[in-house]
């Protein structure tokens, strides 16, 4: 006797994709029906994460200015350390974090890891190499720190700054903290959405 064995199909890429847009505009859809407080911590979460590092940023250019005792361009160096790592950690956190959520496609701790990761990486690390390179060339240029001998300014460099990185540990935990935080927030949010849904 013959025996039939029914194999379900892979869903094809096309398939896939058109399940997470469905699921993104579901979210989408339905973010109204929870708290002020929920709709604005899912909606606004990378502004969040980019207003934080926006803080590190200055943070991070206000300790190396000291290191390097560089007074000259504040201008040309606080304005850009503030505003790139602002859009820099809310765009990546946006397409790494609270876009990939909405389509359904994390899971909680890989959403937690991504905002943590994003956060440390785009809010703390980010910020700070850009303001050890533009403040170390503007000591440079205008000799405020001994210049380094040759073949040792990778030591030179780690012994005049190693005071501003051991304080940046400070900001890195806590945007690490924060960034891992809220996006264990928006996980809860977005299942809450389906919890509402399956109500109805």
């Amino acid at each position: 006797m013959a025996t039939h064995t029914y194999i379900q199909a892979k869903p094809s890429p096309e398939e896939i994709k058109l399940r997470k847009l469905r699921t993104a505009e579901l979210v989408e859809k339905n973010v109204w029906r929870l708290s002020k407080k929920e709709q604005i911590i899912y909606t606004y979460g990378p502004l969040y994460t980019g207003t934080t590092s926006s803080f590190c940023g200055f943070l991070a250019n206000f300790l190396f200015r000291n290191c390097m005792k560089v007074k000259q361009h504040p201008f040309q160096t606080f304005v850009p350390l503030s505003a790139i790592p602002f859009f820099t950690t809310a765009v990546t956190y946006k397409f790494l974090v609270t876009d990939p959520l909405s389509s359904g496609d994390l899971t909680m701790d890989m959403c937690v890891f991504r905002g943590a990761f994003v956060s440390a990486l785009c809010g703390v690390l980010h910020p700070s190499a850009l303001a050890f390179f533009k403040n170390g060339r503007l000591a440079v240029k205008y000799e405020t720190v001994p210049l380094p001998p040759r073949g040792r300014s990778l030591y030179h460099w780690t012994i005049l700054c190693q005071s501003a990185a051991k304080l940046m540990v400070i900001p890195m935990i806590m945007q690490t903290v924060f960034g891992g935080h809220l996006a264990f927030l928006q996980y809860k949010i977005y299942n809450r959405i389906f919890e509402l849904l399956e109500h109805d």
